[in-house]
């Protein structure tokens, strides 16, 4: 497993969760995919190099409490609200990536105010067909063998569930239950969230993997569409988790965005 030297374990409003930070700078809050705080660690290491990056293990997700009331994506967005609130962030740099880009688009368009930017790569979270078209691949439905086949355009970036120890194991079916509970039905979208994009009120950049299998790069457009001023930029040779893929290559895009597009504000 990646190396988490840099974990502290943390409360936001009693929850208790890891938080790993790296970097100096211009502060990122990285939100990690499905895929966990672990699997996120080489993007973390580049864009630590351009900044101050704190990401942390979502609840239900690592080894993160999971607190029974919580039910629904609103539920986590809230507690990154909490979290920004609590550790006196601001001017940040808010950073999604697939399930974690529909989280970052619900912390956004409920308040900008910790927010100077968003990043949001290969995000979920909207209905963009009609009621018979299906938008998002079954993710739920498909072996690993063949989802594996379809999120990554280069098959040897993806993770190696045989070379996982136990506990490593434990985690990974831990992760895959928690993205169960909260994407499963509506699946993966909330049903008015692309009506609502308009409340972000802040530069947006909407990342896609060029050979995306899991939402395709349409859907994409339609999300950037939606978002007032939003800038779509597709990455070649990566699949959905374009982040673990192209750790460098998304790393520099984010920052360079970032960076173009930060405000300041008086303390």
């Amino acid at each position: 497993m990646p190396d988490l030297s840099h974990t502290e374990s943390i409360s936001v409003s009693g929850i208790r969760t890891e938080k790993l930070s790296k970097g100096q700078g211009q502060p990122f809050l990285f939100l990690h995919s499905e895929q966990g705080l672990a699997n996120a660690k080489p993007a973390i290491d580049c864009l630590a190099e351009h900044g101050h990056v704190a990401a942390v293990s979502h609840p239900g997700w690592d080894q993160a409490e999971l607190p029974e009331s919580f039910t629904d994506v609103d539920d986590l967005a809230y507690f990154y609200l909490d979290f920004m609130e609590q550790f006196g962030m601001r001017d940040v740099a808010l950073v999604g990536c697939s399930f974690r880009g529909w989280l970052a688009a619900e912390i956004a368009i409920k308040s900008c105010a910790r927010i100077s930017c968003v990043v949001l790569a290969g995000a979920l979270g909207i209905k963009v067909g009609g009621p018979e078209v299906r938008d998002i691949a079954d993710i739920f439905g498909m072996t690993h063998t063949t989802l594996r086949e379809i999120s990554y355009a280069d098959k040897t970036k993806a993770p190696d569930l045989m070379a996982l120890d136990d506990d490593s194991l434990k985690i990974w079916f831990r992760n895959r239950e928690s993205l169960s509970r909260f994407g499963w039905s509506p699946f993966l979208h909330d049903p008015k969230l692309r009506g609502r994009l308009r409340r972000i009120g802040v530069p947006t950049l909407v990342l896609w993997g060029q050979h995306d299998k899991i939402v395709s790069p349409d859907y994409g457009q339609a999300f950037a569409a939606a978002i007032p001023g939003a800038r779509f930029e597709s990455v070649p040779h990566s699949g959905h988790h374009l982040e673990i893929e192209q750790p460098e290559f998304f790393a520099r895009s984010v920052a360079a965005f970032c960076s173009a597009n930060r405000t300041v504000t008086a303390e």
